[in-house]
């Protein structure tokens, strides 16, 4: 982030910009990427889109190519807008228009667009763009954002990063595009961490003496790009999770079939050992704050809730009951505990404090229930149902009331929120075939009304996602 002193540059390079070029660097990020422009001041709120509604006309928007001068920079620009254009669309919320019915040509964007043509083909908002190589090797990347009926300029920013971080300028840019219209924080600039599963055949075959497992701990881009691995499947891994406060991850670890939970840095690649339990433990969370671990831990035969403090590495126990509690998650405030326990003769969801005491049962719709996690929002809670022989995906209310199924299938389960709370993902596992094909592994993603539900493709059968938080 920005100083209040930097902020108050940036703005002022950003109102410079137009008629000199500004060189003074305001503020780096982790990835590289220079922020120089801010969003216009004098931007009136004429075009939105509420999110809130059960269901959205997606907005007409005109996606018109990044331009440059030379031709790697045009190659750039155009992949720019590709992403930009396919992250908006993803959503659900935009419908990009098809680059052929352009009348104007976005070749000058110092000029006015002549906001007719783009009314004539539908367009309520116009994205422009232009890519630069600059002296020192950096690419440097506009865009400008228009209210097409209302002939006025929402947002107008400029980037300087290092050329192979093209994509995650495009990601940025659809967050900027994405906030200005909603109102709400965009999630493209993000990841996922997966499992991945090999398997004997294709192009996630498993090696049997370096992955015996066949499972690896894997990370993507939101959109399913940049993919690679964490881990080189030599043991069995598990339930990774985020945290949110940082770019680390928790998961639980096989090794020499000792339960281990660890931490994995992924900006350094750090990976350490939490700790050594006597007991078998499963899926691991952070704290809302980045400081705690919350699993569940099998002790004596029976399975609570524990914490662990990562600085003192201190063990406390919250649940001490013979039922099977497990799958716990903080809320966002870190007031509250949700997880899942058969306490009551059936798997069913409950909440209590976060230091134990006061558990409350939650769901109360018939089914068993399982994997449910806190939306970043802090005012739903999504879940696994399983009922009739069938498997949901759900929400309802911190109290339980406002239940929706949002998703169903033969097997479907691992709900993980994006940093947002509008959108959710989680994975679809296929019924196998009599002969053992099919059975496919895959991750989908469904906004909060229940619509708009996309595969996110995948090399390997996938399960288990987990989102992160906007990549600082």
């Amino acid at each position: 982030m920005l100083e209040p002193i930097q902020k108050k540059r940036t703005a002022m390079c950003f109102n410079a910009f137009y008629s000199t070029f500004c060189k003074r660097v305001l503020g780096v990020l982790a990835v590289g990427l220079i922020i120089v422009a801010s969003v216009s001041s004098n931007a009136v709120a004429e075009l939105n889109i509420d999110i809130t509604r059960g269901t959205v006309e997606p907005l007409p928007v005109a996606v018109a190519p990044f331009m440059g001068e030379q031709t790697e920079e045009i190659s750039y620009g155009r992949s720019i807008s590709d992403v930009v254009a396919a992250d908006l669309e993803r959503s659900g919320l935009f419908k990009p228009i098809d680059s052929n019915a352009f009348i104007q040509s976005p070749e000058d964007m110092n000029t006015l667009p002549r906001f007719g043509d783009w009314r004539i083909i539908n367009a309520q908002a116009l994205v422009q763009g232009r890519t630069q190589l600059v002296e020192d090797g950096r690419l440097r990347v506009e865009f400008r954002l228009w209210d097409v009926f209302a002939e006025q300029q929402l947002v107008g920013l400029a980037y300087f990063t290092v050329p192979e971080n093209w994509r995650r300028v495009a990601h940025i840019i659809a967050d900027a595009i994405y906030k200005r219209l909603t109102g709400e924080e965009g999630y493209f600039d993000t990841r996922i961490v997966y499992i991945a599963q090999q398997s004997e055949t294709g192009s996630c075959k498993a090696t049997t003496r370096l992955n015996p497992f066949g499972k690896r701990l894997s990370i993507m881009d939101q959109d399913g790009e940049n993919r690679r691995y964490l881990t080189d499947g030599s043991s069995l891994v598990l339930t990774p999770r985020f945290s949110p406060s940082q770019q680390e991850i928790t998961y639980m670890s096989y090794h020499g079939n000792v339960p281990r939970v660890y931490i994995f840095n992924i900006d350094s690649g750090h990976q350490e050992v939490v700790g050594d339990f006597p007991g078998m433990t499963f899926a691991p969370r952070f704290s809302h704050d980045g400081k705690t671990i919350i699993m569940s831990m099998a002790a004596d035969g029976n399975s609570d809730i524990y914490t662990q403090n990562l600085q003192t590495r201190e063990v406390a126990q919250l649940t001490k009951h013979s039922g099977i509690d497990t799958s716990p998650s903080f809320s966002p405030d870190g007031k509250f505990v949700v997880f899942n326990s058969d306490r009551g003769g059936s798997q069913q969801l409950y909440v209590m404090s976060s230091k134990g005491g006061s558990v409350r049962r939650i769901s109360h719709d018939g089914g068993r229930y399982a994997t449910p996690v806190w939306s970043p929002r802090g005012d739903m809670i999504a879940f696994t149902k399983m009922k009739g022989g069938r498997f949901f995906i759900g929400v309802m209310r911190a109290d339980g009331s406002g239940e929706r199924l949002l998703a169903e299938d033969f097997k479907i389960e691992a709900p993980t929120w994006a940093p947002n709370g509008r959108v959710l993902m989680f994975f679809r596992k296929e019924r196998t075939n009599e002969d053992g094909s099919g059975g496919r592994s895959r991750l989908f993603t469904i906004d909060l009304t229940g619509h708009n539900e996309r595969e996110v493709a995948t090399m390997c059968d996938a399960s288990d996602p987990a989102w992160s938080p906007i990549i600082p």
